[in-house]
Protein backbone atom coordinates (compact mmCIF):
# COMPACT_ATOMS: atom_id res chain seq x y z
CA UNK A 1 0.00 0.00 0.00
CA UNK A 2 1.59 3.35 -0.71
CA UNK A 3 1.06 6.15 1.93
CA UNK A 4 1.47 9.72 2.46
CA UNK A 5 3.03 9.66 5.98
CA UNK A 6 1.84 13.17 6.98
CA UNK A 7 -1.12 15.35 6.08
CA UNK A 8 -3.19 17.48 7.80
CA UNK A 9 -7.33 18.47 7.85
CA UNK A 10 -8.29 21.66 9.66
CA UNK A 11 -11.89 23.69 9.57
CA UNK A 12 -11.13 27.40 10.25
CA UNK A 13 -14.67 27.82 12.42
CA UNK A 14 -13.41 25.32 15.09
CA UNK A 15 -10.79 28.13 16.35
CA UNK A 16 -8.21 25.43 16.70
CA UNK A 17 -5.48 26.77 15.58
CA UNK A 18 -3.74 29.70 16.44
CA UNK A 19 -1.32 29.82 13.92
CA UNK A 20 -3.05 30.22 11.16
CA UNK A 21 -4.23 33.58 10.45
CA UNK A 22 -5.15 35.57 6.64
CA UNK A 23 -1.63 36.27 6.51
CA UNK A 24 -0.99 32.78 5.79
CA UNK A 25 -3.01 33.25 2.21
CA UNK A 26 -3.28 29.87 0.42
CA UNK A 27 -3.74 28.37 4.05
CA UNK A 28 -6.32 30.23 5.50
CA UNK A 29 -9.00 28.06 4.39
CA UNK A 30 -10.57 25.04 5.20
CA UNK A 31 -9.00 21.78 3.95
CA UNK A 32 -10.90 18.39 4.19
CA UNK A 33 -10.91 15.10 2.53
CA UNK A 34 -12.73 16.27 -0.54
CA UNK A 35 -9.99 18.61 -1.74
CA UNK A 36 -7.01 16.05 -0.80
CA UNK A 37 -8.72 12.65 -2.83
CA UNK A 38 -7.65 13.70 -6.16
CA UNK A 39 -4.36 13.89 -5.29
CA UNK A 40 -4.11 11.26 -3.70
CA UNK A 41 -5.73 9.32 -6.57
CA UNK A 42 -3.60 11.04 -9.39
CA UNK A 43 -0.59 9.96 -7.58
CA UNK A 44 -2.04 6.45 -6.32
CA UNK A 45 -1.88 6.60 -2.76
CA UNK A 46 -3.86 4.91 -0.66
CA UNK A 47 -4.26 5.59 2.70
CA UNK A 48 -2.38 8.49 4.53
CA UNK A 49 -1.60 9.12 8.34
CA UNK A 50 -3.72 11.99 9.59
CA UNK A 51 -1.31 14.34 11.79
CA UNK A 52 -2.86 16.98 14.49
CA UNK A 53 -2.11 21.01 13.98
CA UNK A 54 -3.41 22.05 17.02
CA UNK A 55 -2.45 21.75 20.77
CA UNK A 56 -5.91 20.55 22.37
CA UNK A 57 -7.65 17.35 22.62
CA UNK A 58 -10.69 18.86 20.66
CA UNK A 59 -8.94 18.69 17.64
CA UNK A 60 -6.87 15.30 18.11
CA UNK A 61 -11.00 13.78 18.45
CA UNK A 62 -11.89 15.48 15.49
CA UNK A 63 -9.45 13.73 13.66
CA UNK A 64 -10.25 10.74 14.84
CA UNK A 65 -14.08 11.39 13.47
CA UNK A 66 -12.98 11.77 9.88
CA UNK A 67 -10.66 8.62 10.15
CA UNK A 68 -14.01 6.81 10.99
CA UNK A 69 -15.97 8.27 8.01
CA UNK A 70 -12.95 8.26 5.44
CA UNK A 71 -10.88 4.73 5.27
CA UNK A 72 -8.22 5.73 2.95
CA UNK A 73 -7.09 7.82 6.66
CA UNK A 74 -5.24 4.80 8.02
CA UNK A 75 -3.88 6.63 11.31
CA UNK A 76 -3.83 9.58 13.68
CA UNK A 77 -1.40 11.29 15.24
CA UNK A 78 -2.78 13.28 18.02
CA UNK A 79 -2.11 15.15 20.29
CA UNK A 80 -2.32 15.40 24.70
CA UNK A 81 -1.03 17.71 27.44
CA UNK A 82 1.92 15.69 28.44
CA UNK A 83 2.24 17.85 31.63
CA UNK A 84 -1.43 17.03 32.59
CA UNK A 85 -1.91 15.09 35.99
CA UNK A 86 -4.63 13.05 33.71
CA UNK A 87 -2.18 12.22 30.99
CA UNK A 88 -2.46 8.69 31.67
CA UNK A 89 -6.27 8.77 31.50
CA UNK A 90 -6.27 10.73 28.29
CA UNK A 91 -3.87 8.69 26.19
CA UNK A 92 -5.75 5.47 27.34
CA UNK A 93 -9.27 7.04 26.58
CA UNK A 94 -8.42 8.02 22.91
CA UNK A 95 -5.94 4.63 22.57
CA UNK A 96 -9.12 3.34 22.55
CA UNK A 97 -10.02 4.18 19.23
CA UNK A 98 -8.08 2.06 16.73
CA UNK A 99 -7.40 5.17 14.29
CA UNK A 100 -5.31 6.41 17.11
CA UNK A 101 -1.25 5.66 16.13
CA UNK A 102 0.33 8.33 17.16
CA UNK A 103 1.14 11.54 19.89
CA UNK A 104 2.92 14.58 18.94
CA UNK A 105 3.54 17.37 21.04
CA UNK A 106 4.26 20.57 19.40
CA UNK A 107 8.20 20.76 20.59
CA UNK A 108 9.10 23.31 17.89
CA UNK A 109 6.41 25.54 19.25
CA UNK A 110 7.82 25.13 23.02
CA UNK A 111 10.33 28.09 24.37
CA UNK A 112 12.44 25.68 26.59
CA UNK A 113 14.36 23.68 24.33
CA UNK A 114 14.98 21.40 27.54
CA UNK A 115 11.27 20.06 27.77
CA UNK A 116 11.37 16.63 26.29
CA UNK A 117 13.61 16.06 29.53
CA UNK A 118 11.54 17.45 32.37
CA UNK A 119 10.95 14.23 34.36
CA UNK A 120 7.47 14.93 35.21
CA UNK A 121 6.71 14.09 31.52
CA UNK A 122 7.73 9.98 32.51
CA UNK A 123 4.27 9.23 32.90
CA UNK A 124 3.42 10.67 29.68
CA UNK A 125 5.96 8.56 27.85
CA UNK A 126 5.66 5.60 29.94
CA UNK A 127 1.67 5.52 29.14
CA UNK A 128 2.43 6.24 25.65
CA UNK A 129 4.70 3.40 25.01
CA UNK A 130 2.29 1.26 27.37
CA UNK A 131 -0.69 2.11 24.92
CA UNK A 132 1.71 0.86 22.00
CA UNK A 133 1.48 4.10 19.99
CA UNK A 134 4.30 6.03 17.75
CA UNK A 135 6.12 9.30 19.38
CA UNK A 136 6.00 12.15 16.51
CA UNK A 137 9.27 14.36 16.94
CA UNK A 138 8.21 17.63 15.80
CA UNK A 139 11.82 19.15 16.17
CA UNK A 140 14.04 21.69 14.78
CA UNK A 141 18.04 20.50 14.47
CA UNK A 142 18.67 22.71 18.15
CA UNK A 143 16.67 19.73 19.80
CA UNK A 144 18.72 16.83 18.11
CA UNK A 145 21.02 16.31 21.21
CA UNK A 146 17.91 16.26 23.60
CA UNK A 147 16.21 14.03 21.56
CA UNK A 148 18.73 11.14 21.53
CA UNK A 149 19.16 11.45 25.09
CA UNK A 150 15.25 10.92 25.14
CA UNK A 151 15.24 8.07 23.20
CA UNK A 152 18.09 6.17 25.38
CA UNK A 153 15.79 7.42 28.48
CA UNK A 154 13.06 5.32 26.37
CA UNK A 155 14.92 2.93 23.98
CA UNK A 156 11.47 1.10 23.44
CA UNK A 157 9.71 3.81 22.21
CA UNK A 158 8.77 3.96 18.51
CA UNK A 159 10.28 7.25 17.29
CA UNK A 160 9.33 9.34 14.12
CA UNK A 161 11.62 12.68 13.27
CA UNK A 162 9.48 14.52 11.46
CA UNK A 163 10.51 16.58 8.47
CA UNK A 164 14.12 15.72 8.51
CA UNK A 165 14.02 17.68 11.57
CA UNK A 166 13.51 20.95 9.98
CA UNK A 167 16.99 21.96 8.42
CA UNK A 168 17.17 25.24 7.74
CA UNK A 169 18.02 25.05 3.99
CA UNK A 170 17.03 28.30 3.40
CA UNK A 171 20.47 29.57 4.95
CA UNK A 172 22.24 27.04 4.11
CA UNK A 173 23.02 25.76 7.33
CA UNK A 174 23.85 22.00 6.54
CA UNK A 175 27.03 20.46 8.63
CA UNK A 176 25.84 20.73 12.44
CA UNK A 177 21.99 18.97 11.43
CA UNK A 178 23.64 16.35 9.23
CA UNK A 179 26.53 15.17 11.64
CA UNK A 180 23.48 15.33 14.16
CA UNK A 181 21.31 13.12 11.98
CA UNK A 182 24.01 10.82 11.19
CA UNK A 183 24.31 10.09 15.23
CA UNK A 184 20.86 9.68 15.59
CA UNK A 185 20.39 7.38 13.05
CA UNK A 186 23.63 5.39 13.59
CA UNK A 187 22.46 5.10 17.60
CA UNK A 188 18.68 4.84 17.73
CA UNK A 189 16.24 2.54 15.75
CA UNK A 190 14.08 6.09 15.40
CA UNK A 191 12.50 6.60 11.62
CA UNK A 192 12.56 9.99 9.88
CA UNK A 193 10.13 11.16 7.81
CA UNK A 194 11.05 12.81 4.11
CA UNK A 195 8.99 15.46 4.04
CA UNK A 196 8.44 19.29 5.20
CA UNK A 197 11.59 20.18 3.30
CA UNK A 198 10.42 22.20 0.38
CA UNK A 199 8.91 24.58 3.35
CA UNK A 200 11.89 25.04 5.09
CA UNK A 201 13.68 26.35 1.65
CA UNK A 202 14.02 29.92 -0.04
CA UNK A 203 11.16 30.83 -1.95
CA UNK A 204 12.78 30.45 -5.17
CA UNK A 205 13.64 26.86 -4.35
CA UNK A 206 15.16 24.91 -7.05
CA UNK A 207 15.57 20.91 -7.00
CA UNK A 208 19.23 21.14 -6.36
CA UNK A 209 19.05 23.06 -3.00
CA UNK A 210 17.00 20.00 -1.06
CA UNK A 211 19.35 17.34 -2.79
CA UNK A 212 22.72 17.29 -0.14
CA UNK A 213 19.40 17.57 2.57
CA UNK A 214 17.55 14.27 0.99
CA UNK A 215 21.02 12.69 -0.14
CA UNK A 216 21.93 12.85 3.66
CA UNK A 217 18.72 11.29 5.11
CA UNK A 218 18.93 8.76 2.50
CA UNK A 219 21.98 7.79 3.00
CA UNK A 220 21.73 8.21 7.01
CA UNK A 221 18.60 6.43 7.89
CA UNK A 222 18.45 4.04 4.82
CA UNK A 223 15.39 2.77 2.98
CA UNK A 224 14.47 0.89 5.71
CA UNK A 225 13.57 4.08 8.09
CA UNK A 226 13.14 6.66 5.50
CA UNK A 227 8.98 7.16 5.46
CA UNK A 228 7.61 9.52 2.79
CA UNK A 229 5.30 12.38 3.73
CA UNK A 230 3.96 15.32 1.53
CA UNK A 231 2.86 17.46 5.10
CA UNK A 232 -0.01 18.87 2.97
CA UNK A 233 -1.69 21.39 2.75
CA UNK A 234 1.37 23.42 4.49
CA UNK A 235 3.40 22.45 1.38
CA UNK A 236 0.79 24.03 -0.57
CA UNK A 237 3.13 27.55 0.80
CA UNK A 238 5.86 26.69 -1.21
CA UNK A 239 4.92 23.78 -3.79
CA UNK A 240 2.28 21.19 -4.94
CA UNK A 241 1.29 17.52 -3.96
CA UNK A 242 2.43 16.11 -7.28
CA UNK A 243 5.68 18.49 -7.89
CA UNK A 244 6.97 16.81 -4.20
CA UNK A 245 5.92 13.15 -4.87
CA UNK A 246 7.85 13.44 -8.40
CA UNK A 247 10.52 15.07 -7.00
CA UNK A 248 10.94 12.59 -3.71
CA UNK A 249 10.42 9.23 -6.51
CA UNK A 250 12.91 10.60 -8.59
CA UNK A 251 15.03 9.75 -6.00
CA UNK A 252 14.46 5.80 -5.39
CA UNK A 253 14.78 4.08 -8.51
CA UNK A 254 14.39 0.50 -6.91
CA UNK A 255 10.98 -0.61 -7.12
CA UNK A 256 11.49 -2.77 -3.54
CA UNK A 257 13.27 0.65 -2.07
CA UNK A 258 10.20 3.11 -3.41
CA UNK A 259 8.02 0.39 -2.26
CA UNK A 260 9.28 0.77 1.46
CA UNK A 261 9.65 4.77 1.55
CA UNK A 262 6.54 5.62 0.19
CA UNK A 263 4.43 2.29 2.24
CA UNK A 264 6.38 -0.18 4.05
CA UNK A 265 8.28 1.54 6.46
CA UNK A 266 5.19 3.96 7.70
CA UNK A 267 3.29 0.33 8.10
CA UNK A 268 6.04 -0.53 10.41
CA UNK A 269 6.62 2.78 12.17
CA UNK A 270 3.31 3.06 13.08
CA UNK A 271 1.67 -0.31 13.50
CA UNK A 272 -0.93 -0.07 10.61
Amino acid sequence: MKIDAHQHFWQVERGDYGWLTPELGVLYRDYGPADLTPLLKRSGVEGTILVQAAPNLAETEFLIGLAEQNSFIKGVVGWVDFESLNVGTDIERLAASSHLVGLRPMIQDIEDIDWMLKPQLDPAFKALIAADLTFDALVFPKHLSNLQTLLARYPSMRVVIDHGAKPQIADKEFDAWAEDMSTLAENTEAYCKLSGLITEAASNWQPENLAPYIDHLISSFGTDRLIWGSDWPVLNLASNYNDWYDLAQRYFDDSNNMRQVFGGNACRAYKL
